[in-house]
């Protein structure tokens, strides 16, 4: 399984309201035409706070997250490889003033809700700079998802290991085009359950061992809407 994901930020020239419409509402349309196509959710930023933790920051910033789930990267490949996927460039030209692409493997360690029945938080991290991918990945997919699991009212969490990037869409970038490792999303029934999670003993020794391999946590809530 893998996971395309857009990471997007809206024409300058459109509104919020706008840019979440279009999106919604016309963009879809053409998105859920590719072939091979498992699923396929937007997932609009309603808050930008480091809600629940008090760590360092990066610099993204993103007014939206694609996420387009196909069996493998091959049929991702081909899906946009077809005269669909130039209608798709122009079409995303018309709303999004920047955008860029990453392609992940998606690991379930709980099982997520149902879409709109809880908090959604999504996290961007990048690993510290004496920490090698291989040592990134072991210490998030099997310490730190672990640790994750003992949260406190947690009712989902996926984590997204980032294998490729893309910035902008269609150029193919490095590590340092794009110093993202890895996606979380992670499920509270609100943000004060989602606090108590990280304020909780369980919240405080999960933090402490992020800072053996994580520079940056950079969380956004999101608003998911399901298209596929």
């Amino acid at each position: 399984m893998q996971v395309r994901m857009g990471l997007l930020n809206k024409h300058p020239d459109w509104s919020t309201e706008q840019f979440r419409a279009y999106w919604r509402e016309e963009h879809s349309k053409l998105a859920s035409q590719l072939p091979g196509l498992l699923a396929y959710q937007q997932n609009h930023v309603t808050d930008t706070a480091q809600r629940g933790i008090s760590y360092k920051r990066g610099p993204e910033s993103v007014d939206g997250i694609s996420q387009l789930w196909f069996d493998d990267s091959t049929r991702m490949s081909d899906a946009f490889s077809a005269a669909l996927g130039a209608k798709l460039i122009e079409d995303e030209n018309h709303f999004i003033g920047h955008l860029r692409i990453v392609t992940a493997e998606p690991l379930e360690v709980i099982k997520p809700p149902p879409p709109g029945a809880a908090l959604k938080r999504m996290s961007f991290l990048r690993r510290r700079a004496d920490v090698t991918p291989e040592v990134f990945a072991h210490e998030w997919r099997v310490v730190h998802s672990a640790l994750v699991k003992t949260l406190p009212g947690v009712l989902g969490y996926r984590q997204n290991l980032i294998t490729h990037r893309e910035s902008p869409k269609g150029h193919v970038v490095g590590y340092e085009g794009l110093p993202i490792d890895g996606i979380v999303e992670l499920w509270f029934e609100n943000t004060e359950t989602l606090n108590a999670a990280f304020a909780s003993p369980q919240g405080v020794k999960t933090m402490q061992h992020a800072t053996t391999f994580i520079d940056e946590i950079t969380t956004f809530l999101a608003e998911p809407f399901v298209v596929v």
